[in-house]
């Protein structure tokens, strides 16, 4: 194998564990949070308003991560900085 192709496969693979990393720990961060805040109003229905707002805070923090994750890896797969290293 050529030195690319090693690069693209080795790019390939790792972006498709880092898209799967990328996207299943942040769900499972955005499902422990949802949990403990239904938990929470079960128990303090009266702070309502509070929980959900840190709730939202926080999952849009989650989600942020998630896309930039997704950013990063559409870089490493479009605009990679290793072929244009080996191509010079």
């Amino acid at each position: 194998m050529s030195d690319i192709a090693l690069i693209v496969l080795g790019s390939s693979v790792a972006a498709i564990i880092g898209i799967a990393l990328g996207v299943m720990l942040p769900a499972l961060a955005m499902g422990k949070a949802i949990g403990s805040a239904l938990e929470a109003l079960s128990r303090q229905p009266e702070s309502e308003q509070s929980i959900m707002r840190t709730l939202f805070i926080g999952l849009a923090m989650i989600e942020s991560l998630a896309i930039y994750c997704l950013v990063i890896i559409l870089i490493v797969l479009f605009r990679n900085p290793l072929l244009e290293y080996v191509l010079k």
